[in-house]
């Protein structure tokens, strides 16, 4: 298969990457808008400690995404304010993917938060948030890494 390839300027690529966060950042948020305010509801008190338990893991792991999503403006700002780097992009890349691992961790445990609120069924509960964290980690990592190799790494 003979693909074009076409090379980005440091601030086209700058460019991309400060979409991808725009697009991640307002879901995330969400997230954890909709985390926060589900300890507050009666039913959620009555669940057993280690679904809560879940419940908070998931939040601090929305929270590192957020970390993680939000960190390519803050060094960019702060580090290197008027200039675009091969390492801020370099970083920045590396932030937005490594933040869609808390990502799928923190929507699979609540997953599994839901699915034990809902039908009480611990291993239907586990074997679905296990489902879950496999498919988001295959589309979001193992199959771009599968095009990589087979395409082979962008210079």
């Amino acid at each position: 298969m003979d693909q074009q390839v076409e090379t980005e300027s440091l601030k086209e690529q700058m460019g991309r990457i400060i979409e991808e966060a725009r697009m991640l950042l307002p879901g995330i948020q969400a997230l954890f808008g909709f985390q926060t305010i589900a300890v507050f509801n009666e039913p959620f008190k009555q669940l057993p400690d280690v679904v809560q338990d879940c419940h908070v893991a998931a939040l601090a792991l929305v929270v590192l995404a957020i970390a993680l999503v939000m960190l390519p403006a803050a060094y960019h700002r702060q580090a290197e304010p008027f200039r675009i780097s091969r390492h801020t992009i370099s970083l920045s890349s590396r932030c937005i993917c490594y933040a869609l691992a808390p990502l799928a961790g923190a929507i699979s445990l609540d997953v599994f938060v839901v699915l034990q609120m809902v039908t009480g069924a611990t291993m239907l509960s586990a074997l679905s948030a296990g489902a879950a964290f496999l498919l988001l980690i295959s589309v979001w990592f193992g199959y771009p890494q599968l095009m990589r190799r087979k395409f082979g790494r962008a210079k």
